[in-house]
């Protein structure tokens, strides 16, 4: 009994959590689409591209129109997509269309196209990924994408995404006849698309070197003392000259990374050296 009331209690705390980041990202998307793109006829792609036009053309509230829209989504996605999926997909869209309606009201924050498309950007994109760290969708193309992969398993989200906001954009320009719109908003979904990077995989770079050398066991041993990272061992062959080699392998920041590159050609100058970027690394030494 002890135990079935635990596992309630842990499901509902979990619950709420996911409604509390589904509630904070929607604000955050609608004070990004409200204070800035809207203001500035500018668009971050998906339903909000075609509201858009519909609230300048006949004065729509943006966040009614979106939710019309992606009420035939909703109900699809209803026999294609799990429930719990749905549910927060469907609170979403009410929270973002609620949001946007009462933001509106507010004048904007700035006129300036240029400080539209990046606030308006950074804002966009951190509330989205706030939304799909809960799990959930304010449903338009990332709802579209869910319903077209549960029909075509192999097709890829990003791309039914792209495909879609890239001709939603290019209506925004049609219609306003301003090619600036358009590169003002691409500008804001690629700030967009950077910042949902950010919130899920963290701003701290890292960076990974490969390093050929028959002085590889030195080398290893001065970047452990002096740098105090340990490396990997890989065994190699070269296919040219049908050698096998040692090749290291070795994870760090950008001023580590440096060092280490210092190091093995302070030690053999011939040493043959790639460096390459490592998104995150986690583990001993680096994030848990």
């Amino acid at each position: 009994m002890d135990v079935t009331k635990t596992k309630r209690k842990l499901k509902i705390r979990k619950y709420s959590y996911e409604v509390l980041l589904l509630t904070t990202g929607c604000f955050l998307m609608a004070c990004g689409t409200s204070f800035f793109l809207l203001p500035n006829r500018l668009s971050s792609g998906g339903f909000a591209g075609i509201a858009t036009i519909t609230y300048y053309l006949w004065k729509i509230p943006l966040g009614t129109a979106m939710f019309v829209m992606n009420v035939p989504l909703l109900i699809l996605s209803f026999f294609r997509v799990g429930k719990p999926f749905l549910i927060k997909s469907l609170l979403g869209t009410i929270l973002l269309t609620v949001f946007i309606d009462i933001l509106d009201q507010f004048p904007a924050f700035t006129g300036d196209p240029i400080l539209a498309c990046i606030y308006g950007g950074i804002c966009m994109g951190i509330g989205t990924a706030i939304v799909l760290k809960a799990s959930a969708s304010t449903g338009g193309t990332d709802l579209l994408s869910y319903i077209v992969k549960s029909y075509r398993p192999h097709f890829h989200a990003s791309s039914i995404i792209v495909a879609v906001d890239t001709a939603i954009i290019a209506l925004n320009v049609i219609f306003f006849k301003d090619i600036e719109v358009g590169l003002y908003s691409a500008i804001a979904i690629y700030l967009m698309g950077k910042m949902i990077d950010i919130v899920f995989e963290g701003i701290y770079f890292t960076k990974m070197m490969f390093i050929i050398s028959n002085q590889y066991q030195k080398i290893a041993e001065k970047i452990g003392k002096e740098v105090d990272r340990g490396s990997t061992g890989i065994y190699a062959k070269g296919m040219y000259t049908n050698e096998e080699k040692m090749m290291l392998l070795c994870v760090g920041s950008r001023n580590e990374i440096a060092k280490m590159k210092q190091i093995a050609l302070e030690i053999d100058n011939r040493a043959f050296i790639i460096t390459a970027n490592a998104r995150e690394a986690w583990g001993k030494g680096f994030k848990r």
